[in-house]
């Protein structure tokens, strides 16, 4: 990269999101360049969730986070298909421990039906034993279609497509200031402490947690459109030896809309997990909670009894990039445009939490026809 370089689209952020979009475009024949400022791609929220393909159960009808959920799914199991990326279609089970959790699941099948997602199954108390042995429940939902995913993997493979049509991902790179103009926008970067400038004629803001950040140094840009960040922590707890569990098992979500539960997901070498849960935090920092473990524990307990503490220990924290602060109502995810902000070339992507790994190829999609309308 030189300072007279010029590029059809610069992306910001080489996360799963950021290289399913980079992919998209540099297939469609754009010259694409990544810019991430970490050493290498998705270290970031891409490599600390749950690495869950979701059904698009829960969200709002109409939502971004629907729509995009249940079309990124189909998706990404055919891409994981035809590139040979670790995937198992694992099932879910979402459990009530009580009649009113009950009474939540009918609602979380009907708003599953709004979205579009018709295969869940009830499941009664004794099939339920049979299922789960170890599990403590009066009645479940079972979703058929959700499963799990590496993602290294899959951003490994979105990084080769990329770069199979010539596209390139730069490391190591800090965006300091954009600057729009007639003729696009000028970037200003720190690559190892060198500075440069390129131009591009269109720039897509996908940094995750430093979207908001980003979006602050773009000239041009009106900062009404740059929403709040809530920085949203959740802890995860492994749990060693064998799984007590062959799919993966939710309670149903709290009623704040915040996180899905304190969930037991297996990843694809059958190390069980617990979390993520939540705790809204001032300061970007990713050392495992240990105060929240007793917390955990009572969760836990609720629809796994038998739970034995010695065996759970500190695995990994992630950070959510919240748009939705303590108490407040759902957010859906933002993919702003020039429809919105007014600037030419732009898209900005906020709140791209959960189920952004799962929307993944979906809203790259959606980026790649706002930046390019027919």
């Amino acid at each position: 990269m030189n300072n007279s370089e010029m590029v059809d689209v610069c992306i910001v952020g080489a996360g799963v999101i950021g290289l399913a979009i980079a992919r998209e475009l540099a297939i469609s024949g754009k010259d694409v360049l990544v810019l991430e400022q970490g050493p290498r791609f998705g270290e970031g929220i891409s490599s600390r969730n749950s690495e869950v393909i979701h059904a698009g159960i829960y969200y709002p009808a109409g939502s971004l986070k629907a729509e995009l959920c249940v079309r990124g799914k189909s998706l990404l199991y055919e891409y994981c298909v035809s590139r040979g990326i670790g995937h198992d279609r694992i099932g879910k089970l979402i459990v009530a421990t009580s009649e009113a959790e009950e009474q939540q699941l009918q609602d979380i099948k009907r708003q599953a039906s709004d979205n579009g997602v018709d295969d869940l199954v009830e499941v009664s108390r004794h099939r339920l034993q049979e299922m789960e042995p170890a599990l403590n429940a009066s009645m479940a939902l079972f979703s058929p279609s959700t499963g799990i995913i590496s993602a290294p993997d899959l951003m490994t493979s979105l990084l080769a497509d990329l770069e199979s049509c010539g596209g390139t991902l730069a490391t190591r790179t800090f965006v300091s200031a954009v600057k729009y103009g007639t003729s696009g926008f000028t970037v200003r970067c720190d690559i190892e402490k060198e500075l440069y400038e390129f131009r591009c004629e269109r720039l897509v803001n996908a940094a995750g947690l430093g979207a908001q950040q980003l979006a602050t140094s773009i000239e041009g840009l009106s900062q009404e459109f740059v929403p709040p960040l809530f920085l949203c922590k959740g802890n995860y707890f492994t749990y060693q030896g064998r799984s007590p569990f062959s799919h993966l098992i939710y309670p149903v979500p709290e009623r704040s809309g915040a996180g899905l539960g304190v969930h037991a997901t297996i990843d694809l070498g059958g190390q069980v997990k617990f979390g993520p849960d939540v705790e809204y935090v001032e300061t970007e920092e990713y050392a495992v909670s240990d105060d929240r473990l007793d917390q955990g524990i009572r969760a836990i307990r609720k629809y796994f009894p038998a739970l034995d503490q010695d065996r759970l220990v500190a695995g990994y924290a992630g950070i959510r990039p919240k748009l939705q602060g303590p108490g407040d109502p759902f957010c859906d995810f933002v993919i702003q445009a020039e429809d919105i902000h007014q600037v030419p070339g732009l898209v900005n992507l906020f709140g791209v939490e959960s189920p952004g790994l799962t929307s993944s190829i979906a809203i790259a999609e959606t980026v790649a026809a706002r930046l390019y309308p027919l």
